[in-house]
C-alpha cells in the first residue's frame, strides 16, 4: 500500500496490526546510512517465526549474502527470538527492524517483557548466536522492551 506521494504505508493484518513497513534511510551499521530499513511485527508467539525467518532469508538474499551466510542469519534470529518470547508480556508483538547496507544486515528484535531484563549472555544460546551473526548486543529499554541486535557482515567482513 501507499499514499498519495507514493511512500510505503504499513499493510494492516487485522485490527490495527501492521505486518510490514519499509521505512525511510536512517543510519545503518557503523554509522553509515542504510540503504533500507524494514519493519515487521508479529505476534510475540513462536508460530509466527517462520514469517520473520522467510523476510531475514529473502532480505539477505536481496544482499547476495552466501546460502552459508542466509542460513546462519535465519537461525540466529530464530534463537533471538528464542530468548525474548518466554518472557514477552501477554498478547505482545514482537518487532523486528532490519537495516540493511551494502555490505551488512543489522537485525533487532524487540519485544515488551515482563521482567525488562535482558538475556543472559554467559549462556550456550548466546554463544550460538554470537557465533552464526558475529555482533550480537542485547538492551533493555523503557516500559520494560527488551530488544537483542544482530549484525552479519556479508563475506565474514569485521
Amino acid at each position: 500500500m501507499s499514499d498519495d506521494a507514493g511512500n510505503s504505508t504499513a499493510i494492516p493484518l487485522g485490527p490495527s496490526r501492521p505486518i510490514v513497513r519499509p521505512v525511510r534511510t536512517e543510519t545503518g551499521p557503523g554509522g553509515q546510512l542504510a540503504d533500507d530499513v524494514v519493519e515487521l511485527r508479529l505476534p510475540a508467539a513462536s508460530a509466527y517465526l517462520s514469517v520473520l525467518r522467510t523476510a531475514t532469508a529473502g532480505l539477505a538474499a536481496r544482499l547476495d549474502f552466501t546460502l552459508d551466510e542466509i542460513e546462519d542469519l535465519r537461525i540466529a534470529v530464530d534463537e533471538a527470538c528464542a530468548l525474548l518470547i518466554p518472557d514477552a508480556a501477554d498478547g505482545a508483538d514482537l518487532t523486528c527492524l532490519f537495516s540493511l547496507s551494502p555490505d551488512a544486515l543489522s537485525v533487532t528484535v524487540e519485544v515488551p517483557s515482563r521482567t525488562g531484563r535482558v538475556p543472559k549472555r554467559n549462556t550456550f544460546a548466546w554463544t550460538v548466536l554470537t557465533a552464526l551473526a558475529g555482533e550480537v548486543d542485547a538492551q533493555a529499554g523503557p516500559d520494560q522492551r527488551v530488544a537483542v541486535t544482530l549484525l552479519k557482515r556479508r563475506g565474514g567482513r569485521p
